[in-house]
């Protein structure tokens, strides 16, 4: 009888120690491991600010019973477009991702988004609860939700300055999500909708000339060493519009969890930890910029008072569009109730 070589007992060893062929379970391995996916970079706000906090908070909070093993950038695969789609079919059990990605998925999510709607990361995540229960029972339906929210709002980061609204004309600016594009359209320039990670190489190569997005996130994707303007509005709107953001559970995955561990993340979910959230998205602006301002050759200013009132003027030409596309394409005919519904949730929650 031939000898197994040594090369090959290491070699399967090594492999069945990778999948767990062969070992004993440890006596504090969690009962329940839930994946997490999101498109974006552990080292990102998001992540480091929320995401990986609270799945360390899950993990103690249940005893170790349950761990939530986080997965970044597509990892598992797909692209971003495609988590809502991944979570749903339980291809993973949890997502963080933007609606946004997939047009006409969350229609009646993206009233939150328009122009000049939003006035800061809490009133607007605070509402978006109450929003949330009365008029998305059918879009979030596929999901069960942990939480809706928003981010502090976009301004402009660019190659070129913006010293007035007619400098925008004909840009090509990145937009999150379809309401940005809008915005950036009715304000002359070229909108483009593409996912985070694809702004850095578009701005190296000259695809794009910038960006609409909040300082939270702009070191993730290296504005302060490929931008060089940022522009802001005078008050008292200095921002333009947000991004609503899903944290999204399958319904399986969490139906599958005995009682106990369903009220741990009933706990830290929903209106339990928006008020943390919008919090937490305010708080994280004011490091990202000092990151931006770290860099001598950028630009930091703000819009006078004529020239962001014309933004302002302009950009409500998208709540027409909106409120029509919602009626013809996909046969929602209350869209200006929703408008004013969330505005009124809105002012509930201001300061």
């Amino acid at each position: 009888m031939s000898k197994t070589p040594t090369k090959f007992i290491i070699a399967s060893a090594a492999i069945a120690a990778a999948i767990g062929v062969g070992t004993v379970k440890p006596l504090n391995a969690a009962e329940f491991n839930l994946r997490m996916h999101s498109f974006i970079p552990p080292v990102a706000n998001p992540a480091k600010t929320w995401l990986i906090p609270w799945a360390k908070k899950i993990k103690k909070a249940s005893g170790g019973r349950v761990n939530v093993k986080t997965f970044w950038k597509m990892q598992l695969g797909g692209k971003p477009q495609a988590l809502l789609d991944q979570v749903r079919d339980g291809v993973v059990d949890m997502v963080w991702t933007l609606p946004g990605f997939t047009t006409g998925r969350m229609p009646k999510a993206e009233i939150f988004e328009l122009p000049f709607l939003h006035k800061d990361a809490l009133s607007s995540t605070l509402a978006l609860q109450d929003y949330k229960d009365k008029h998305l029972g059918k879009e979030t339906g596929d999901f069960h939700v942990l939480l809706m929210h928003v981010h502090a709002g976009v301004l402009f980061m660019t190659k070129k300055p913006v010293r007035k609204m007619a400098d925008l004309k004909g840009m090509k600016i990145r937009g999150a999500n379809r309401t940005s594009v809008l915005l950036l359209q009715a304000l002359g320039a070229d909108g483009i909708a593409t996912p985070l990670g694809r702004i850095p190489p578009m701005l190296s190569k000259g695809v794009i000339d910038g960006v609409l997005l909040p300082y939270e996130i702009a070191p993730a994707v290296k504005m302060h060493e490929l931008g060089k303007y940022f522009t802001d509005l005078s008050a008292p709107a200095t921002r333009m519009n947000t991004a609503v953001f899903t944290f999204l559970m399958n319904k399986k995955s969490y139906a599958k969890l005995p009682a106990a561990m369903k009220k741990v993340i009933d706990d830290n979910s929903g209106r339990n930890i928006a008020a943390a959230a919008g919090k937490n998205w305010e708080a994280i602006e004011a490091p990202s910029k000092k990151i931006m301002q770290s860099k001598k050759k950028n630009k930091f200013s703000t819009l006078n008072a004529t020239e962001s009132d014309k933004i302002r003027k302009v950009a409500q030409a998208v709540y027409g569009k909106v409120v029509s596309e919602l009626k013809s394409k996909h046969g929602i005919n209350n869209g200006q109730q929703l408008i004013d519904d969330a505005r009124a949730m809105i002012a509930k929650y201001s300061k």
